[in-house]
């Protein structure tokens, strides 16, 4: 059994469904079109600009003067961005509460805007309550995997890197987590996170 002391989660599509799509479906009405504009207009490149704390005016601002025929799309990323962010992932607010209820230590590490963390935040203040400290990358000025993120949650969070498990969707970042000394579980549903985290004694298994 491993010994494990803590947990930290990524959000986006761990904890809570992202994609773009959700908000640029509800504006662009045919398919064809859709899929263009999220290929070749707001691409991941660009938008991980912002998580690594540039701000939406600057960004959009050159966006729109690459793409002047889609400002009028481009500028709700920044007013309706929390409108992108779906539903809790199936089975992780449970997920939560299990650990929370085991008085087992959880805390955040995720890539995103520090201009768009607020509202969301406060909209999901119920899941994100019991969690003790969330480094957000925005605020930081730093994203993952860079290593000097996991360094940060490490001394921020006092942790001591062996003890802690880090739980992400991107390989990368759970490669990243690994080389600074953590144990990390790529995400992929619910189930087989608890299952994981069963067999660390952590929650009891569904």
């Amino acid at each position: 059994m491993t010994d494990i002391a803590a947990v930290i989660f990524d959000v986006g599509n761990v904890l809570y469904h992202w994609d773009p799509r959700i908000l640029y479906e509800r504006l662009i009405e045919d398919d064809r079109a859709l899929d263009a504009f999220l290929r070749d207009v707001v691409t991941p490149d660009w938008h991980f600009q912002h998580d690594a704390g540039r701000p939406f005016a600057e960004t959009s601002a050159e966006l729109i003067a690459r793409h002047p025929d889609h400002a009028d799309l481009i500028r709700p990323w920044g007013d309706r961005f929390i409108d992108s962010i779906g539903p809790a992932v199936d089975g992780m607010p449970e997920l939560v509460r299990d650990l929370d209820a085991a008085a087992v230590p959880l805390f955040g590490l995720t890539n995103f805007s520090a201009e768009f963390w607020p509202d969301f935040h406060a909209r999901e203040a119920a899941l994100f309550a019991p969690f003790r400290g969330i480094i957000v990358s925005g605020r930081e000025q730093m994203v993952k995997p860079d290593p000097a993120i996991y360094a940060l949650a490490l001394a921020r969070f006092g942790l001591a890197a062996e003890a802690t498990l880090f739980i992400d969707d991107r390989e990368e970042n759970v490669r990243g987590a690994r080389a600074a000394g953590m144990h990390a579980h790529l995400f992929r549903d619910a189930r087989t996170l608890r299952a994981e985290l069963a067999g660390m004694g952590l929650v009891a298994a569904s």
